[in-house]
């Protein structure tokens, strides 16, 4: 039985997205006892190569021609087509790390086209000549081949933008089509995308499906759809090997499914898909196999919706046993093609392009999280609830197994919230078995990580920490039920710096109750604590009631009304009324603004005030006045010289 796992577009593009090779690994546990044969793609990747070369870009002028100067990214695009179909091969080849001395080329500013994505820094490298530009002091001191990517990483954004804004909407680098996806209330839209007009992006992911098909002649194709924008590539995928393969079963699964596709109730979707899995993989895909006759032994299906006659039921199997997080194998990368993903330097900070820039090989060390007390997070799900840890020496383990196949020293630890007793066993495996590696994660900011312990997990070759800070406040934060304080976090950060471990912080805004003057007091603690070092990188994320969180279930303990519900296609993030009536879109314009300039060490003396003041036309609501800070202006340093 062959069984062809894929990731739909688009996903990040410097390293495979973790699933596929997560139940690639596992599969291959159980290859000889079933009579498997494993494949996997990265149809994200094969889709971005297709656009960002000669033939891909020539169509995208092509496309273009008629669009007229709709926006500044059209038309520089196409007043510059013929330059950017001859330099694009060249800058993927670089991005890949194939053609390393044309940096030197690069950064002359003579061999690219620049489009609007290059006018910040054009406007900070002409400032610097007035003496005031942080921006370009930390441009100016990255290496050569650094300014290079980074500068072929614009590009390739202001090709991306062209695109969107020329050809096809829905379309972006790590996502496509969200909108027809997230929290749908009904499959109609999505439906009619798929059944509409194909786009330029549409007939090369058409094309993708039906090569990988003709390639792999699957019996199974799994495709995982982590996100709302991986939907509609999956159906995309899926729909064209139905038409080069429709004896193959397809299976839809990931993250997205598992927590807007609970309670699936629409038919179409087995038009394109025959099984439709929920949670962990590993075992709905096993019994999956072993129900379609691999191995010989039926077993029944675990977690999995299918249609029989006409509608939509669930089928799951009591005596099923869930694998166990030490039983699922090491993640294996056989088949992808590692040598072809691109590494991106979008943002100069070198906390924030650990994300999209070099190869990471990804691990777990613990299943779930062993808090699960967030209110705001969906800790009813298996994903959060099921908390198990695996043995330090099988993790030192798989990591070596990992850089045995890939050649990559590099992990990124994608847990929930890596268990601070794990990672101080695991630095010391590492340490002892003399493993040079280098590694990331995300974590709590625990008052465990003491500096003893950072400088451990330093020397053990971790590089940088995330975390949630969420709304750096302590009403709220309790109201969270996070656990933490906003001195405990300055002190836990600053302990990671003073190790040499850079520190991500995610916030939060728009919670339950947040009025204006506490999303203010936020801004200034966050100003605080990048000022004192505590931090180096962090994003807002505007908060988000689901369906599967506590605040969710209980909206009226945490102060919201849930507006009306109907039934819905894809259900997660739930409507609400906030009584505070906070102004969260206009703020949120003013907060996005100050953490961009303090990651790049800029406006870190100024009000934080002076962030909600803009003189963009047609922005009234920008220029009204917000509180002032109420916070003590040595709130973080004294927390830090209690320590």
């Amino acid at each position: 039985m062959r069984v062809l796992l894929l990731t739909a577009p688009m996903v990040q593009l410097n390293t495979p997205y973790p699933a596929t090779a997560y139940l690639a690994g596992f599969l291959r546990q159980h290859a000889d006892e079933l009579g498997l044969e494993i494949a996997q793609a990265d149809p994200a990747l094969e889709l971005f190569l297709r656009l960002y070369s000669r033939p891909g870009l020539a169509r995208v002028q092509a496309a273009l021609s008629g669009a007229g100067r709709a926006s500044p990214s059209v038309g520089s695009f196409a007043g510059q087509a013929a330059r950017y179909v001859e330099t694009v091969e060249a800058v993927v080849g670089f991005l890949q790390g194939r053609v390393p001395r044309l940096a030197a080329r690069i950064v002359r500013r003579r061999f690219l086209p620049e489009g609007p994505r290059w006018e910040p820094l054009a406007r900070a490298l002409e400032a610097a000549h007035a003496g005031d530009a942080p921006l370009a002091a930390a441009y100016r001191e990255l290496s050569v081949a650094d300014r290079a990517k980074h500068l072929c990483s614009l590009y390739v954004d202001d090709v991306a933008d062209a695109i969107r804004d020329g050809i096809d909407p829905r379309f972006e680098l790590s996502r496509y089509a969200e909108k027809l996806a997230e929290s749908a209330a009904s499959f109609d839209p999505l439906a009619a995308a798929l059944d509409g007009p194909a786009t330029l992006v549409d007939e090369l992911t058409d094309a993708i499906g039906g090569e990988l098909c003709a390639r792999h002649r699957p019996d199974v194709v799994g495709i995982s759809a982590p996100f709302p924008g991986n939907v509609y590539g999956a159906f995309r995928l899926a729909r064209a090997i139905k038409r080069v393969r429709p004896e193959a079963r397809l299976v839809l699964g990931g993250g997205y499914v598992n927590t807007e596709l609970r309670e699936l109730r629409e038919p179409r979707v087995f038009d394109s898909f025959d099984y439709v899995t929920l949670d962990d993989g590993e075992r709905p895909l096993l019994n999956l196999l072993r129900h379609l006759g691999a191995g010989g032994a039926p077993a029944p299906l675990h977690r999995t919706f299918v249609r029989e006659k006409g509608r939509v039921v669930f089928k799951t199997y009591a005596g099923a046993r869930d694998v166990p997080h030490a039983e699922t194998g090491t993640p294996t990368y056989a088949g992808l093609p590692l040598d072809r993903y691109v590494s991106l330097f979008e943002m100069l900070n070198p906390m924030h392009r650990l994300w999209s820039d070099g190869r990471w090989n990804k691990l777990t060390l613990a299943r779930g999280c062993y808090w699960r007390k967030c209110t705001f997070c969906d800790i009813s799900l298996p994903y959060i609830a099921g908390y198990e840890t695996a043995a330090a020496d099988l993790i030192v383990d798989r990591m070596g197994s990992l850089v045995a196949e890939t050649g990559e020293t590099g992990f990124h630890f994608v847990d929930e919230a890596a268990p601070p007793a794990m990672l101080r066993a695991l630095s010391q495996r590492l340490l002892e078995r003399g493993v040079a590696v280098t590694w990331w994660g995300n974590i709590r900011f625990e008052k465990t990580f003491t500096p003893e312990l950072c400088d451990l997990m330093a020397r053990a070759g971790c590089i940088a920490v995330t975390g949630g800070l969420e709304v750096a406040s302590n009403r709220l934060l309790e109201l969270m039920q996070k656990g933490v304080t906003v001195e405990q976090v300055a002190r836990v950060t600053r302990a990671f710096t003073d190790a040499g471990v850079m520190v991500h912080a995610y916030l939060m805004y728009g919670f339950p109750t947040e009025t204006e003057q506490e999303t203010i007091d936020a801004l200034e603690r966050v100003r605080q604590l990048f000022d004192a070092g505590c931090i180096q990188s962090a994003f807002w994320h505007r908060f988000a009631a689901t369906v599967h969180s506590p605040i969710g279930q209980s909206p009226r303990k945490y102060g919201i009304r849930v507006l009306r519900e109907r039934e819905a296609f894809a259900r997660n993030e739930l409507p609400f009324e906030d009584p505070t009536g906070t102004d969260h879109d206009f703020l949120g314009q003013g907060l996005r603004k100050a953490l961009y300039n303090y990651m790049h060490g800029v406006g870190l003396d100024l009000d934080v005030r002076s962030w909600f003041v803009t003189d963009a036309p047609g922005a009234r609501r920008a220029r009204r006045k917000v509180p002032a800070a109420q916070v003590p202006a040595d709130l973080v340093a004294r927390a830090l010289s209690a320590s």
